[in-house]
């Protein structure tokens, strides 16, 4: 492993394998594992990190939709029971490249923490590059963190703003889907839901702005989202359930974009029998969790 160096806050909202290498173990420093689905409680994992529960404690049990965020009471809780400080720094990953750890990372920006950063490649790259993996049941920290959430309103909203963000000229909706959900061809994986899209959305299937389970360089972001957004510059992210929308948030994040918003309840709330209006076919074009 590389020497070890002073902990400083990441230098953004992505970080690579080196980066994390030279400083784990540094005091204040907190990696979490936020792996979903078959991915979830994978035994192998960066040393000392521990497990940001997207599919349990860290979604609202209040919910009847997937993957919903939870309140600043039960965040600011679980966060402390990780370990997680104010004045911390925290690097989260997942077994799948990228994909869930960007929700981790969102969700800490979204509840006011800016020390956080998304390890990117996750668990495969850092096990390509041949450094150190711990297996079993991760330990507990020394000491509950001083973690306090300080929400921002914004960073996710509801099906109302959506509603509003499509009748918006300055505003964009980009579906994180796989296109063959996006345009209503193939059923959605949870059952009950209706196939197709928001009527105006734009299909953007997350694996886009990834290359080999890394995000695209930024000159390429930029471009993409370019592209894709005619110039507008306020951008709303939906997907199946939160959870990848918040890999095109994080490059467009990257790319320079700022007015940046994740749907929460994404498809799982928009997709409900008797639910808004819903388009099928290319439409202006997405699968994403």
């Amino acid at each position: 492993m590389t020497a070890r160096q002073p902990l400083g806050a990441p230098p953004g909202p992505l970080v690579t394998v080196d980066w994390l290498a030279a400083r784990l173990g540094a005091p204040g420093l907190v990696v979490l594992d936020a792996s979903v689905g078959a991915h979830r409680g994978t035994p192998r994992r960066v040393p000392g990190a521990r497990r940001f529960d997207l599919d349990g404690a860290l979604s609202d049990p209040s919910s009847p939709l997937p993957h919903t965020m939870p309140g600043p009471d039960r965040f600011t809780g679980e966060l402390r029971r990780l370990g997680v400080d104010d004045a911390g720094t925290v690097v989260v990953y997942d077994a799948a490249g990228i994909y869930s750890s960007a929700r981790a990372w969102w969700m800490l920006r979204a509840m006011g923490f800016d020390r956080a950063a998304v390890l990117d490649g996750g668990l495969p790259a850092w096990s390509v590059a041949g450094l150190p993996l711990e297996h079993g049941e991760p330990e507990p920290p020394e000491r509950p963190g001083d973690f306090t959430a300080r929400p921002r309103p914004g960073l996710f909203v509801g099906q109302e703003a959506v509603v509003a963000a499509l009748a918006d000229p300055g505003a964009v909706v980009l579906d994180a889907r796989a296109r063959e959900r996006f345009s209503g061809a193939v059923d959605e994986p949870r059952p009950g839901l209706r196939g197709g899209h928001m009527p105006g959305a734009v299909s953007l299937p997350f694996e886009e702005v990834r290359r080999d389970g890394r995000m695209l360089p930024v000159p390429e972001l930029r471009a993409l989202f370019a592209t894709l957004t005619g110039g507008r510059d306020r951008l709303v992210f939906s997907c199946g359930s939160g959870v990848t929308a918040c890999v095109p948030a994080l490059g467009a994040h990257l790319a320079g974009y700022r007015e940046l918003s994740v749907y929460d309840g994404s498809w799982s709330e928009w997709g409900l029998p008797g639910g808004p209006p819903v388009a099928t076919g290319t439409g202006e074009g997405g699968g994403g969790a």
